[in-house]
C-alpha cells in the first residue's frame, strides 16, 4: 500500500477511537469494567499476577491513549489554523504577515506582541483622557 493511504487509514482509526472514548457512555463502561475487576481481584485475594497485568494493560493503554489525543489535537488545531488563516487573507484590513504564523521566530513572535500590546495600549488611551476630562468638568 502507498504511505499516504496507510497514514489516511491510521489517521481514520485514531480519529475513531478518540470519538468512541470521548464519549460518556464509554467511561460508564470502564468504570464498571474497573469496578467488577476490583471485585474480582479483592474475591481472590489480590494475586500479584493479576495486580501486574493490570498495571502493564492500563500503561499500554495510557501510552495509546497520548497518542491518540495527540494527533487528534494535532489535526484540530491544523484545521482551526487553516480557517483562521483564511480569515486573514479574506479580509482587506488585515495583516498578510500574520497568516502561518504559528512557524515564524520566537523573536519575531515578541515582536508581534509588543506591536499587538503597544497598539492596544493607544486606542485605550484616548478613551482614558476622555473619561478624566469627563470626570474633571463634572467636579
Amino acid at each position: 500500500m502507498e504511505h499516504a493511504v496507510v497514514q489516511h487509514k491510521m489517521s481514520r482509526v485514531l480519529h475513531w477511537i478518540g470519538d468512541l472514548t470521548s464519549r460518556s457512555t464509554t467511561t460508564v463502561v470502564v468504570v464498571v469494567l474497573l469496578l467488577i475487576f476490583g471485585v474480582l481481584l479483592a474475591v481472590d485475594g489480590f494475586p500479584m499476577s493479576w495486580e501486574a497485568a493490570f498495571s502493564t494493560i492500563a500503561g499500554a493503554v495510557t501510552l495509546v491513549m497520548l497518542f491518540v489525543v495527540q494527533h487528534t489535537q494535532g489535526r484540530n488545531h491544523l484545521v482551526l489554523q487553516l480557517k483562521l488563516d483564511e480569515l486573514i487573507r479574506s479580509s482587506p484590513d488585515a495583516d498578510d504577515l500574520l497568516v502561518r504564523l504559528e512557524v515564524a521566530d520566537d523573536s519575531e513572535l515578541n515582536d508581534l506582541k509588543e506591536d499587538q500590546l503597544a497598539h492596544h495600549k493607544s486606542l485605550r488611551e484616548p478613551d482614558d483622557l476622555a473619561t478624566s476630562k469627563e470626570r474633571d468638568e463634572d467636579a
